[in-house]
């Protein structure tokens, strides 16, 4: 690993100017950035530490009259285990409870896991100059690449996949990320959050430079609302998914009245089916309503030459999700 300046700001105005160059970088948790500097994928020449400033939003977790406001800083442990999001927003805490393992969710922060870099193997590895580091090119898209792990819907020029559980289960539960940054604080629509290859090629989020996620909110969920997230990997614990779902789902009279679809692991960013959404809304949760809304939620899926096993698998998922909300 290179060499790096370390500042520890004392407030977020200090954070926001210490980023102001290139290649500096917030770290808090560091368990996506300074893997990604030892593999010299993430070049650094200054890292903030975000946890030196001692601002209360950044951490915790609130309940108000609106819903709930969770801190950047918090971990992924303290979501997963809150009593709140446990009961108002599982698909959350299910999300958060399976990143990694027990020892990265006690360090991993909630604003760490939505801005983490892609895992795909050309991205990881310093040999390979990919479109996401600048290069000329997505490997993942040749015919003969290790792509069995990369994007099957929204993918191109870059076929990356979004690797963030608790992104994928704020944007099915319609949360709102709070950010601040030279320009002063401004709040964007999890839906609206995440940037496709095709809009910001080297980085994932809209985040400007010098912007820094604060806290999270969740809207007071409606009467008669359910949420879960699944997902599926080679291995049981501390692996990476290659599939998965998070669904919100209100009943009313017996039938869907309002419902969000979210693909986890097959997008470069958190998939939202509006054409599943579609088909649940105004149904009632019968296996047949079920089983057509997994088909509906991989329409336009484009699979890579190792990947078309992720179209019946993640049908599978929406399935289950929608399963565990009946």
């Amino acid at each position: 690993m290179k060499r790096f300046e370390y500042v520890r700001p004392a407030s977020l105005k200090e954070a926001v100017a210490a980023l102001n160059m290139e290649n500096a970088h917030l770290i808090a948790g560091g368990m996506d950035l300074v893997p990604g500097m030892q593999d010299n994928v993430i070049p650094a020449d200054r890292l903030v530490n975000l946890k030196s400033v001692k601002d209360a939003a950044l951490r915790g977790i609130a309940e108000t009259p609106d819903g709930l406001t969770i801190g950047a800083l918090t971990t992924l442990t303290e979501i997963a285990e809150h009593p709140a999001v446990m009961k108002m927003y599982a698909a959350l805490s299910q999300a958060a409870g399976v990143v990694g393992s027990p020892q990265i969710r006690n360090v991993g922060t909630l604003g760490g896991n939505l801005a983490q870099r892609p895992r795909c193997w050309y991205f990881r590895n310093e040999e390979y100059d990919c479109l996401k580091k600048g290069g000329a090119r997505c490997f993942a898209q040749d015919d003969k690449a290790d792509n069995q792990y990369n994007a099957i819907l929204g993918g191109g020029p870059s076929y990356i996949v979004h690797p963030s559980n608790a992104a994928t289960a704020l944007v099915a539960l319609n949360a709102t990320i709070h950010v601040t940054g030279p320009d002063g604080d401004r709040d964007v629509a999890a839906d609206r959050f995440f940037a496709l290859p095709r809009m910001r090629l080297t980085q994932e989020t809209v985040l400007d430079p010098g912007e820094i996620i604060t806290s999270v909110t969740l809207p007071t969920p409606a009467p008669g609302s359910k949420s879960a997230f699944v997902e599926t990997a080679e291995k049981a614990a501390f692996d990476w998914a290659i599939s998965g779902a998070a669904v919100s789902v209100t009943m009313s009279g017996g039938s869907v009245s309002a419902a969000r679809v979210v693909l986890h692991a097959v997008a470069p960013i958190p998939w939202r089916s509006k054409d599943a959404e579609a088909v649940l809304v105004g149904k009632s949760l019968t296996e047949a309503t079920i089983k057509a809304a997994g088909e509906a939620a991989l329409t336009g899926a484009k699979p890579l030459s190792k990947n078309a096993y992720k179209v019946p698998l993640t049908k599978a998922m929406v399935r289950r999700a929608l399963v565990a909300v009946v």
